[in-house]
């Protein structure tokens, strides 16, 4: 598939299934993040009694004043009244009014004083041991920790004592000494490693401070008491050194469990981040074939079906997902991307009709400004794949967005439509009144400098280009379009070579970065190196332009029937390619 946006579509919605360095986190994340003291089974959560204290004049006033003092900003005042009153009163309502100052001004010392008073007044607030945790832990403070986790474990439900586990795990990662850390966590957990809990509880810990060879012993003690534990086995492959040895945990463990639906998806996304999509695809099929409905599924299906120009089988999973989907909130970020794709799908058979339906759904959404944005944006590229320029152009104009990065998006896309009509002038003015408002948007300011680059006026390219270096100076793309334009007009060439050498370091395996490097070997009349280069360029992708450069550069060799063989291919591939027109009616070469 050719079009842009679809590319960087499924780039980026590719790299978010690939995303496979947290699956033994995932679990333990779909519970409460929060450690809550549960009562045994049977018995009734103790209410704390308020003190029966009566509101006087004085104790009114000294409330009142604390408050007004915290909205002027001056929190210690406050804070000591507040405090002063709790302890006056023995009322635990104001001795959390006092912590929640503290926490408000990031005062955790003063907050942890106060917090322990309100502990003190009410003994059995899951809320007050909430707050004290976690200012006892962001201290440091273990020791005063450990009785009150402790207490929580023992005092758990048999059935939500896992879940507890993975809860003061998760609590004790954002400790600053790991060390001490999980010293902790493996004394608070010695009464529990008859369960595979424990030990899957220990392994991330250990995980967590780095010690990967504890982490691979963990994982594996809970496999010998629970061989089917998904998350054992994810924890397990999060352990491993690297992805082959951590591809072989989860597919040894399908083998043995087939319905492992956790397990097989984490594989999938091991072989997606490896770059083998077919095996990926595969997995997910079936899975597919386990749970017909499964969104997860039909969603990588669908972004791999369109990543291989499988459409007709793109179209085919992607419309199942918006199906099942229904009206899930919790998908509602993929759906919208789903939309959109099929949105493009649609267009690139020809069904405009479908197309436009898909986009309804999404200008409809309420509250996806962005997605909006987007679908916007579609509809008005399909007008003007139509010839309907004005009619694109008002789509565009009309499309409210309310932060900057949607309003960038919009000049941007009303730029590039301009310049796919040939409208460059018309082009470079929306960019520049787009300039006016956002000066530095790098973005904007290279889509400038591209145009300014069509229209030759190389001063106002050369500049902008500059000006995104100077901006961001690790951004390759600017080095290497300014290094680019340099050659390819064959001026400051030695310049040029530096420029792309920079842009070279910071990405080493860019195809179009190489492309260039090639090019301004071959200006140098450094044929052979030139050809080393852009074949390797040609290698990892297979653009167009990158083979007309190369065809060039063979055609200089003597090797014509070669580069014949290229411009044809690259014709094929892009007959309107302007690299192509140009190269073959300067070296006076039949089409």
């Amino acid at each position: 598939m050719k079009n842009t946006l679809l590319i960087v579509i499924l780039s980026a919605a590719l790299s978010a299934i690939g995303g496979a360095q947290a699956w033994a986190q995932d679990k333990p994340q779909e519970k409460p993040a929060a450690v809550t003291a549960q009562p045994d089974a049977g018995k009734g959560q103790a209410a704390d009694p308020l003190p029966e204290v009566q509101l006087t004049r004085e104790i009114l006033f000294k409330l009142l004043s604390a408050d007004l003092a915290f909205q002027r900003g001056y929190w210690k005042a406050a804070y000591n009244t507040t405090m002063s009153v709790a302890k006056q009163t023995r009322d635990p309502r104001i001795a959390r009014r006092a912590a929640e100052m503290a926490a408000a001004v990031q005062r955790p010392g003063e907050a942890l004083a106060a917090v322990r008073l309100w502990r003190e007044l009410a003994p059995h607030s899951d809320e007050a041991a909430r707050y004290f945790l976690g200012f006892v832990l962001l201290s440091g403070e273990l020791t005063e920790a450990k009785p009150v986790l402790a207490r929580q474990l023992k005092e758990a439900r048999p059935q939500d004592r896992a879940i507890v586990m993975f809860q003061i795990q998760r609590l004790l990662a954002g400790v600053t000494d790991k060390e001490k850390a999980f010293s902790l966590l493996e004394e608070l957990l010695k009464p529990y490693l008859n369960t595979p809990e424990a030990h899957i509880a220990l392994a991330q810990g250990a995980y967590n401070k780095g010690d990967r060879e504890r982490a691979t012993q963990e994982s594996q003690r809970a496999l010998a008491i629970k061989p089917d534990s998904e998350l054992a086995a994810l924890t397990l492959a999060q352990a491993s050194s690297d992805a082959d040895h951590a591809e072989k945990v989860l597919a040894d463990f399908i083998a043995a469990h087939p319905q492992a639906r956790d397990v097989r998806i984490a594989y999938a996304r091991v072989l997606i981040a490896q770059k083998k999509y077919d095996v990926a695809r595969h997995e997910f099929e079936a899975l597919l074939e386990l749970q017909p409905k499964d969104l997860v599924s039909l969603y990588s299906l669908g972004l791999l079906s369109a990543q291989a120009n499988d459409a007709r089988n793109a179209e085919r999973y992607l419309a199942a997902y918006v199906e099942a989907a229904g009206s899930q909130k919790s998908v509602e970020r993929e759906q919208t991307q789903v939309l959109l794709l099929l949105a493009q799908l649609a267009d690139e058979r020809g069904d405009i009709d479908t197309a436009l339906k898909w986009l309804e759904q999404i200008e409809q959404q309420p509250g996806n400004q962005a997605a909006y944005v987007g679908a916007r944006i579609k509809r008005a590229q399909i007008a003007a794949k139509r010839g309907e320029i004005g009619s694109a152009r008002k789509i565009l104009s009309e499309t409210e967005a309310q932060d900057e990065a949607g309003q960038v998006q919009l000049i941007m896309a009303h730029g590039q439509l301009l310049r796919d009509a040939n409208q460059l002038p018309q082009a470079m003015a929306v960019l520049e009144a787009g300039l006016k408002q956002y000066p530095k948007n790098t973005n904007l300011l290279y889509d400038y400098a591209m145009v300014a680059e069509k229209l030759d006026r190389i001063v106002e390219m050369e500049t902008s280009l500059r000006l995104i270096i100077a901006l961001e100076p690790n951004n390759f793309h600017a080095y290497n379009a300014l290094g680019y334009s340099l050659a390819d007009r064959n001026l400051r060439l030695l310049e040029a070579q530096e420029l792309i050498e920079h842009a070279l370091k910071l990405a080493p395996e860019d195809a179009f970065i190489l492309d260039s490097m090639g090019w301004v070997q071959f200006r140098l009349g450094k044929i052979d190196e030139a050809e080393k280069l852009l074949r390797r360029a040609l290698g990892k992708r297979g653009d167009a332009e990158i083979a007309v450069h190369l065809g060039e550069v063979l055609w200089h060799k003597g090797q014509q029937d070669e580069a014949r063989k290229l411009w044809r291919a690259a014709a094929a591939k892009d007959p309107g390619n302007d690299a192509l027109k140009s190269t073959l009616k300067r070296l006076k070469v039949a089409p």
